[in-house]
């Protein structure tokens, strides 16, 4: 017998179960189904954020960067460290516990919801009939009056890579190193390529990025992209622009890489190689093909304003339909679609979704960089400010980077805002704020930030949008 459900959620990461937690708040009998096993081939929710992605990276960047404090960063403080030995074995250890604690926490969650969970893979039928095929290798029969699909991404591949999982890996694999390679290449020097390339050159590793596109990091803001590329060479990681990988062999436990740079090929050899060139949506076995559910040329999952796709009661959010691939984005859309389906009424700004890369020093943006007003023919007034001329970034010994803050120069209503340097990530959330309730630069500028942070950045920049910042030369 089919069990039959408000809603039921394919999909179990940020977008599906939160948006599966949502409906049950609201009132709606729903269920979540998801297939993602963990290393030891057991369910797992939290999708590939959780498992393989924000989660586990962020462990690693964390771990790294304080080895990296002990190995030589700590004297400038007074702190001399002698016999600082890196442990691998327990540095991922401790990421898999964190890894399986927020899984775990994920369960209980829609436990706690009274939300019917189901391991395994659900395909959805023309009248919203689901199939699962569990786990455990038993099939269940389920249906919903709504559906969401919301079942995430995976890393691209391409033929002149192949993924050995061995010596060429793909971002899941690249968190999985037992050893530090003494070289490592990556291709790609998008948001993942830059934090593994981190991970790795902390730990040891002489690390080279080969990035096909002639810009850095194009959908930063231009001062953001040189600022950012000046501290990450200044590191040691190597990054290559504008290089067309060709072909990857591997010969005796080594990748050879071969790539065309200024109109020469060359090639180097790395102990291993990380394919980071993107992600596409998964939507592999999703539905039968009569239920015309449209997907476009790069298999994006067609939906409106409102997440609807063609197909009547089934919405998509997150990483299968159009719009940035990340985590806190899908997760609001998740919200959106669950407060429709219960009120009729959701919302999701996509003018004010944060980007965040966390290297160091982190980069962070929101809303329209200057190149963007310029295009639209928005005049605007900007302001910056350094780090440098902080008190508490001095005190950390953080200085690199800046705060910018670009406004409309008739109204002052502030258009973007873009960091780089230390806990951008944390700071760039006040900018997003700004942003939602239509703040003016003069808004913030008007506002009391507390002596000595690292967000008075943030205060004097919307000061120097009207040239009118105190600890700086306007």
């Amino acid at each position: 017998m089919t069990e039959k459900f408000d809603v039921v959620v394919i999909g179990g990461g940020p977008g599906g179960y939160v948006a599966a937690i949502r409906c049950a708040q609201l009132g709606l009998s729903t269920a979540c189904i998801d297939r993602t096993v963990n290393t030891e081939g057991k369910p797992s929710l939290g999708g590939t954020c959780l498992n393989i992605g924000c989660i586990p990276s962020k462990a690693l960047l964390d771990s790294s960067e304080r080895y990296e404090q002990a190995m030589s960063g700590l004297t400038a403080h007074g702190i001399d460290i002698e016999g600082v030995s890196l442990n691998l074995t327990k540095m991922q250890a401790r990421k898999e516990k964190i890894v399986s604690e927020l899984t775990s926490g994920v369960g209980m969650l829609l436990k706690a919801n009274k939300i019917k969970v189901l391991h395994g893979h659900g395909r959805l039928h023309k009248n919203r009939d689901i199939s699962v095929e569990c786990v455990d290798g038993s099939i269940e029969s389920i249906s919903g009056n709504h559906i969401i699909l919301a079942t995430g991404s995976t890393p691209i591949t391409l033929p002149s890579l192949p993924i050995d999982e061995d010596v060429i890996v793909d971002s899941t694999g690249a968190l999985e190193f037992n050893t530090v390679p003494v070289s490592l290449g990556i291709i790609g020097a998008g948001v993942i390529g830059l934090e593994l390339g981190s991970v790795w050159r902390r730990l040891g590793a002489k690390v080279t990025i080969l990035e096909a596109a002639a810009d850095f990091l194009a959908l930063a803001d231009k001062n953001v992209r040189r600022e950012a590329l000046k501290q990450l060479k200044k590191q040691g990681l190597k990054i290559k622009l504008g290089a067309m990988v060709k072909r990857a062999d591997v010969n005796d436990g080594k990748c050879d890489v071969e790539y065309e740079l200024n109109n020469k090929v060359e090639s180097e050899e790395f102990d291993k190689l990380i394919v980071a060139v993107g992600r596409k949506p998964v939507t592999d076995g999703l539905f039968d093909d009569d239920c015309l559910i449209e997907t476009d040329s790069k298999g994006f999952i067609v939906v409106d304003d409102h997440c609807n796709t063609s197909m009547a009661g089934v919405y998509a959010v997150g990483d299968v339909v159009r719009g940035p691939m990340l985590a806190h984005k899908a997760s609001e859309e998740g919200v959106a679609v669950a407060e429709r389906i219960s009120t009729g009424h959701g919302h999701v700004d996509f003018n004010t979704v944060p980007w965040v890369i966390y290297t160091h020093p982190e980069i962070a943006w929101v809303g329209k960089t200057e190149d963007e007003c310029a295009a639209a023919n928005i005049k605007t007034n900007c302001g910056t400010f350094a780090f440098a001329a902080t008190g508490r970034a001095k005190a950390m010994g953080e200085t690199a980077g800046f705060v910018k803050i670009i406004a409309d120069a008739k109204t002052d209503l502030v258009l973007g805002a873009h960091i780089v340097g230390p806990h951008a990530s944390e700071l760039i959330a006040e900018l997003v704020l700004a942003m939602e309730y239509k703040a003016s630069a003069e808004d913030l500028a008007r506002t009391i930030h507390a002596h000595p942070t690292l967000s008075e950045a943030v205060h004097e920049s919307a000061l120097a949008v009207e040239k009118r910042a105190i600890h700086k030369a306007n």
